[in-house]
């Protein structure tokens, strides 16, 4: 099959939806299909070029409306391409508007992936509601099929309880070869417990929870004297959370690394004790990949009832889920993990366990070639 992939940005420039779809056209490739990703150019990136046998054209955009590209030539590009079906991605609203035009006018199935309902802050907000009121409701409308990566997506979100009879879960996958634990006599330390959080330090993933994870740390650093939190990621929230944390009385017991090289990630989570995402926005927050690379790494993790590996993670004693914008119960967690090595050991086997069996790419890529096949052939 052909298959046009829409995504605002790609591969090297680095994101939840980035990444997916990067994964999932790579594995694509692998299995004989002939994948195109039409995405923005953003900065030190080339025009046309080919990664991992995907091919990657990219067109020049004039601004952005928050996290969304806006590039003029899209439309005139997407009627220009031949495929057999379109898969786009929300909440990076451009690309999906015209790739639903196009499905419509050429007669090609669409596939949507909802990464989540789009949100804004302060007059943003009053943009995206009247975005979802309209236009997403047109582009979930034209989508022939539309993928959650979780089930609880459907209850927290303000557009998709409509069109639940065009709903399929397919969950999100990880590169458990990627992302695999060290040896533990390699692992490095300073007798410093590590606790890790990685995310964009902006305003649009203010859902992530740093501020309740700093708020737990007071209580976490008083039970557990070595406990250290190191945050990753880069944003324009990197001075708030730093202040935050000082007014918390944290200092030495928060290092805070600024921008993470994708190729030093994983050494990273192999580093920590043990992982932390806690999650506030159920509407935002439609998976949380971060856990379940730490967990390929072999690391427990310790995460919010709305993440996607929250059930597994419950069921296969792979961490400790609580309660969302509970930092009592957030600190009751990593205060339990931190102090039983041996049940980080135990937890981390199991998480790691659960990455390679439920939540692997292949196994995605199989999902999604079905659906496919399945549309392209009008079943």
């Amino acid at each position: 099959m052909k298959i046009l992939q829409t995504p605002a940005r790609f591969y090297p420039f680095t994101g939840g939806v980035e990444n997916y779809v990067h994964n999932l056209s790579r594995e694509l490739v692998e299995m004989g299909h002939e994948v195109t990703v039409l995405c923005a150019n953003e900065p030190e990136s080339k025009k046309n070029e080919f990664i991992d046998g995907i091919k990657v054209r990219r067109l020049p955009y004039i601004g952005k409306i928050a996290n969304t590209n806006i590039t003029p030539r899209i439309p005139i590009e997407l009627l220009r391409e031949d495929f057999d079906i379109i898969h786009t991605h929300l909440p990076t609203p451009w690309s999906a508007d015209w790739s639903a035009v196009a499905a419509a006018v050429k007669g090609k199935p669409l596939v949507l992936t909802h990464h989540s309902d789009i949100v804004g802050q302060g007059r943003m907000n009053y943009i995206a509601k009247f975005y979802n009121n309209i236009n997403q409701k047109l582009v979930l409308k034209c989508a022939s099929k539309i993928i959650i990566t979780n089930p609880k997506v459907v209850e927290s979100s303000q557009c998709l309880k409509l069109y639940s009879h065009k709903i399929k879960i397919i969950p999100i996958g990880v590169d458990a070869e990627r992302f695999s634990p060290f040896d533990y006599t390699k692992k490095e330390g300073s007798g410093e417990n590590i606790i890790l959080f990685i995310s964009v330090l902006d305003k649009f993933h203010r859902f992530k929870g740093l501020d309740r994870l700093l708020m737990a740390m007071v209580d976490v650093v008083e039970a557990v004297p070595t406990a250290k939190l190191i945050v990753g990621g880069e944003g324009a929230l990197l001075d708030y959370y730093k202040n935050m944390a000082s007014s918390l009385g944290l200092e030495g017991r928060v290092k805070f690394l600024g921008y993470i090289p994708e190729d030093a990630i994983c050494d990273l989570y192999n580093r920590c004790d043990l992982f932390v995402l806690p999650s506030i926005s159920a509407s935002q927050e439609t998976f949380g990949i971060v856990l379940l690379e730490a967990m390929a790494c072999a690391r427990p993790v310790v995460g919010t009832e709305i993440v996607g590996v929250a059930e597994d993670v419950k069921r296969h004693e792979a961490g400790f889920i609580v309660q969302s914008g509970d930092e009592n119960a957030l600190a009751d967690a990593i205060i339990k993990l931190l102090q039983d090595g041996g049940l980080r050991l135990k937890m981390g086997t199991n998480a790691r366990e659960i990455a390679k069996r439920y939540y692997n790419w292949g196994e995605v890529a199989l999902n999604m070639e079905s659906l496919y096949e399945g549309l392209v052939k009008g079943k």
